[in-house]
């Protein structure tokens, strides 16, 4: 089969509380341009327009986003509502809130408590719902979270948001959070080509709660927001090789290969590479490759 014949349906399955996503979705932070935010080239808007309709078509029910996404011309939420309002019964929207980005598309002081809830309301308003399935909190190097996580709850009893998430967090914000309301999803930096003993941490808590492990930059690595990296280990190149396939495509499959509650998010703003990223879904590691790229994670950095 080629990448444009293989679905999201080939990764399986998670429940974000109870809402079932295929575990390789898409995150919209590359529909903006070449690069996220003010970096890079800004994209072509109906280009953008048809990746989502494309990732719909290849089975994605599960989009990543967020408010603070957004360049001089594009905005993601934007784009994913004139994309795809009236939005699919099986489609599930996750944004994040705390962040902040004032006209100008600098960086502000992140979000008191009270705030939050213009946070989510703005995510509603761009996204024309009048919920939202899913609402992380992104950590912004506070020591604790229950303030803020709180204040989310409370938004979550009034019916604005369905579910909730934490992001940026270390393991013991998990257990904090967890003792105010129901946490569905964990979402951390995490790639191959990254070792991270705190984040290794949180994905084994996460598997044990059943809680849906979420990486973000697991393909761009080191690059981050500016895009996927180009530096790939010599090991990834081999095994991509072996398959035939390309070395982001092996760095997705090792990425849902460290649990069945993993998520990939992999985001692009080019049809083809969306297709191969779905397919990597369909790509089964042998336990010689994943323990050889193992070894190569714990030597990186």
């Amino acid at each position: 089969m080629t990448s444009e014949t293989i679905t999201a349906h080939a990764a399986g399955t998670w429940e974000l509380g109870d809402l079932p996503v295929h575990r390789v979705g898409f995150g919209a932070m590359r529909l903006m341009g070449s690069a996220a935010f003010h970096h890079g080239t800004p994209s072509d808007r109906k280009h953008s327009i048809a990746v989502l309709r494309k990732a719909i078509e290849l089975g994605v029910n599960h989009i990543d986003t967020a408010a603070f996404y957004f360049s001089a011309l594009r905005s993601a939420n934007e784009l994913i509502n004139t994309a795809l309002a009236p939005y699919p019964d099986d489609l599930v929207i996750a944004t994040k809130v705390g962040p902040h980005r004032d006209y100008h598309g600098d960086w502000g002081t992140s979000a008191r408590p009270d705030q939050l809830r213009g946070h989510v309301e703005e995510n509603l308003r761009q996204l024309g719902r009048d919920h939202l399935d899913v609402v992380y909190l992104r950590r912004m190097r506070q020591d604790s979270i229950a303030e803020h996580f709180g204040a989310l709850a409370e938004l979550r009893e009034a019916g604005l948001v369905r579910h909730l998430g934490i992001s940026a967090v270390e393991p013991r914000h998990l257990a904090e959070a967890q003792a105010i309301a129901p946490v569905v999803c964990v979402q951390n930096r995490y790639a191959l080509d990254r070792p991270d003993p705190e984040a290794d941490e949180l994905l084994r808590l996460c598997g044990e709660q059943g809680i849906a492990f979420v990486p973000f930059y697991a393909v761009a690595g080191e690059a981050g927001e500016r895009g996927a990296t180009a530096a790939h280990d010599d090991e990834v190149l081999a095994i991509a090789r072996a398959h035939g396939v390309g070395p982001a495509q092996v760095r997705i499959a090792w990425t849902l290969h460290q649990g069945p509650h993993v998520l990939a998010i992999p985001g692009t703003g080019n049809p083809g590479h969306l297709a191969e990223n779905v397919a990597a879904g369909a790509l089964r590691l042998t336990a010689d490759e994943l323990a050889r790229l193992n070894t190569a994670r714990e030597h990186a950095g």
